[in-house]
Protein backbone atom coordinates (compact mmCIF):
# COMPACT_ATOMS: atom_id res chain seq x y z
CA UNK A 1 0.00 0.00 0.00
CA UNK A 2 1.27 3.19 -0.89
CA UNK A 3 1.57 5.91 1.28
CA UNK A 4 -1.38 8.05 -0.16
CA UNK A 5 -3.66 5.18 -0.03
CA UNK A 6 -2.21 4.76 4.05
CA UNK A 7 -3.59 8.27 4.54
CA UNK A 8 -6.81 8.01 3.02
CA UNK A 9 -7.35 4.64 4.21
CA UNK A 10 -6.47 6.33 7.87
CA UNK A 11 -8.67 9.32 7.23
CA UNK A 12 -11.93 6.79 6.06
CA UNK A 13 -10.94 5.22 9.13
CA UNK A 14 -10.96 8.33 11.49
CA UNK A 15 -14.04 9.75 9.68
CA UNK A 16 -15.92 6.31 10.31
CA UNK A 17 -15.41 6.52 14.14
CA UNK A 18 -16.66 9.84 14.14
CA UNK A 19 -19.55 8.77 12.12
CA UNK A 20 -19.84 6.10 14.99
CA UNK A 21 -19.77 8.52 18.07
CA UNK A 22 -21.91 10.39 16.27
CA UNK A 23 -24.68 8.24 15.44
CA UNK A 24 -24.52 6.94 19.32
CA UNK A 25 -24.98 10.92 20.90
CA UNK A 26 -28.03 11.08 18.49
CA UNK A 27 -29.47 7.56 20.01
CA UNK A 28 -28.69 9.07 23.88
CA UNK A 29 -29.81 11.59 22.98
CA UNK A 30 -33.38 10.50 21.12
CA UNK A 31 -33.55 8.37 24.10
CA UNK A 32 -33.40 10.87 26.53
CA UNK A 33 -35.92 13.01 24.36
CA UNK A 34 -38.34 9.93 24.97
CA UNK A 35 -37.90 10.14 28.73
CA UNK A 36 -38.80 13.75 28.49
CA UNK A 37 -41.95 13.24 26.20
CA UNK A 38 -42.98 10.46 28.15
CA UNK A 39 -42.84 12.31 31.57
CA UNK A 40 -44.50 15.45 29.88
CA UNK A 41 -47.61 12.86 28.74
CA UNK A 42 -47.77 11.91 32.12
CA UNK A 43 -47.63 15.27 33.62
CA UNK A 44 -50.64 16.35 31.15
CA UNK A 45 -52.43 13.14 32.11
CA UNK A 46 -51.94 14.22 35.57
CA UNK A 47 -53.06 17.83 34.70
CA UNK A 48 -56.14 16.25 33.12
CA UNK A 49 -57.39 14.59 36.04
CA UNK A 50 -57.08 17.29 38.39
CA UNK A 51 -59.31 19.26 36.03
CA UNK A 52 -61.45 16.67 35.50
CA UNK A 53 -61.75 15.90 40.21
CA UNK A 54 -62.03 20.15 39.96
CA UNK A 55 -64.72 20.09 37.63
CA UNK A 56 -66.73 17.89 39.51
CA UNK A 57 -66.17 19.87 42.93
CA UNK A 58 -67.02 22.54 41.37
CA UNK A 59 -70.88 20.84 39.62
CA UNK A 60 -70.95 19.80 42.96
CA UNK A 61 -70.44 22.86 44.91
CA UNK A 62 -73.13 24.69 42.44
CA UNK A 63 -75.58 22.11 42.93
CA UNK A 64 -75.02 22.63 46.76
CA UNK A 65 -75.14 26.06 46.70
CA UNK A 66 -78.36 26.00 44.87
CA UNK A 67 -80.06 23.82 47.19
CA UNK A 68 -78.73 25.75 50.33
CA UNK A 69 -79.64 29.12 48.50
CA UNK A 70 -83.40 27.31 48.40
CA UNK A 71 -82.87 27.03 52.19
CA UNK A 72 -81.48 24.22 52.53
CA UNK A 73 -78.48 22.96 54.53
CA UNK A 74 -75.23 25.60 54.67
CA UNK A 75 -73.10 23.36 56.92
CA UNK A 76 -73.00 20.72 53.67
CA UNK A 77 -72.37 23.74 51.28
CA UNK A 78 -69.62 25.09 53.70
CA UNK A 79 -68.21 21.27 53.57
CA UNK A 80 -68.07 20.86 49.95
CA UNK A 81 -66.94 24.08 49.75
CA UNK A 82 -63.79 23.27 51.68
CA UNK A 83 -63.38 20.22 49.74
CA UNK A 84 -63.08 22.09 46.22
CA UNK A 85 -60.82 24.57 48.25
CA UNK A 86 -58.41 21.87 48.92
CA UNK A 87 -59.04 20.34 45.57
CA UNK A 88 -57.37 23.53 44.14
CA UNK A 89 -54.91 23.66 46.74
CA UNK A 90 -53.60 20.29 45.42
CA UNK A 91 -53.95 21.15 41.71
CA UNK A 92 -52.03 24.47 42.70
CA UNK A 93 -49.03 22.65 44.72
CA UNK A 94 -48.91 19.60 41.83
CA UNK A 95 -48.12 22.23 39.40
CA UNK A 96 -45.20 24.24 41.15
CA UNK A 97 -43.51 21.03 41.44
Amino acid sequence: MTEEEKKLLNTFETQLRHLIYLHDELKRENTELKKLLNIEKLKNEKVQAQYDELEVSYTNLKTATAISLNGSDVKETKLRLSKLVREVDKCIAWLNE
